[in-house]
């Protein structure tokens, strides 16, 4: 379970963007906003003398209705504005046949206006709707979600885009059961956009390839190394020379309880044991981030910790480590975290939930970096 005065994890989906949903309040105003303001174009009508007209609020109700509201409801309503206006004006007996024709004229185009405007927006709204589902589709693609068992291993993993609507940028994560264990990766690509994503493509695909094949995790990483180096020949200007990714890689062997670790650049990974005590496990030898081989070459050599049965390891980016609150203070994980005991075999799902929403509280949702969380969990067996 999650430690007393957590969070309630969840707050958001496993993949979503930043956008916020619209409450529940805000939904009820807009569609009680078109049928207002008819009843308050009537009563101004109403209650002041005849020259003064309430066509303008009258207009303003389909216009309203344009945006959120399907074709017939739009319609609709600006048939019952234009019906109201008219039949005002009969009532009121109104002999100035200029300015009735005028307002009905007016009601009408505006009416036409708001069902034009109800089709481009429908229109740009399935394109939205097909723009997500590929992105989706991409997402799942270069980053596909894991399950919730791999190698024997708990596991739970969440990307939280920083942007409204995106689904996938420079931040990535995998996990693979190999021949020589599960293997993982959790990476932070510099720079945006599509060049960032066709870089984490080229991360994910090498180390794909890499853990099954190399016998040792330095090797695994001096395979991302080479393919980087690779990508980097092939894109223009400032990438081509300055493009670069952090990474920590690590290894769990079968049938050992230890971990091995070799860290490119990156925030350390925590190791938070099953009693709530947390080990930030910092590499013993910094190293550069891959795909900067240019600047000197040396040999990757990976750490080994204690990995327990009933602890959990956790690697994230820097979208959660260099989240900053209104008064400019990072959050720190570390010290979030200790002391707190997350169990079960969904601690790992629980832990990432529970960071993911305390970053959003952190930053009052104004996040300005990608989050990628990557929890795995050795379970308590009855031979442990």
């Amino acid at each position: 379970m999650v430690g007393a005065g957590a969070p309630v994890p969840g707050r958001r989906g496993a993949m979503g963007g930043k956008g916020r949903r619209r409450l529940p309040g805000e939904r009820a105003l807009t569609r009680a906003l078109p049928p207002f303001l008819i009843v308050a174009g009537i009563l101004f009508d109403v209650l002041t003398p005849p020259a003064f007209t309430a066509s303008p609020i009258f207009a303003a109700a389909p216009l309203i209705a344009a945006p959120f509201f399907s074709l017939r409801t739009t319609a609709a309503t600006a048939a019952v504005a234009c019906a109201t206006v008219l039949a005002l004006r009969t009532v009121n007996h109104s002999d100035a046949y200029v300015e009735v024709v005028t307002e009905f004229v007016t009601m009408l185009t505006v009416g036409a206006l708001a069902v034009v405007i109800n089709r481009v927006v429908r229109r740009g709204d399935a394109r939205l709707a097909s723009a997500r589902s590929i992105a989706e589709a991409a997402q799942r693609a270069v980053l596909p979600q894991p399950g919730p068992r791999v190698g024997g291993l708990d596991v739970a993993a969440r990307y939280e885009a920083a942007q409204a609507d995106a689904f996938i940028g420079g931040d990535l994560y995998a996990v693979q059961d190999t021949p020589h264990g599960v293997r993982l990766v959790v990476g932070d690509v510099r720079g945006k956009g599509m060049g960032a994503v066709a870089a984490v493509a080229v991360v994910i695909g090498a180390f794909r390839e890499a853990a099954e094949q190399e016998a040792t995790l330095e090797a695994v990483a001096q395979r991302l190394e080479r393919a980087l180096a690779r990508e980097g020949t092939r894109r223009d200007g400032l990438d081509a020379f300055e493009g670069f990714t952090t990474a920590v890689l690590a290894e769990i062997p079968p049938g050992r309880g230890t971990v091995r670790l070799v860290n490119r650049g990156h925030p350390e990974p925590l190791l938070l044991r099953a009693d709530g005590r947390l080990c930030v496990l910092s590499p013993t030898e910094p190293a550069l981030p891959l795909g900067m081989g240019e600047l000197g070459s040396w040999p990757d050599r990976a750490d080994e910790t204690d990995f327990p049965p009933g602890s959990t390891l956790l690697l994230y980016t820097d979208g959660v480590s260099e989240a900053r609150d209104e008064h400019g203070a990072f959050y720190d994980p570390a010290l979030r975290l200790g002391g707190r005991i997350f169990s079960g075999a969904d601690a790992p799902d629980a832990l990432v939930s529970t960071l993911v929403a305390e970053v959003l509280d952190h930053t009052a949702d104004g996040a300005t970096d990608d989050m990628a969380l990557l929890a795995v969990r050795r379970p308590v067996t009855a031979r442990d």
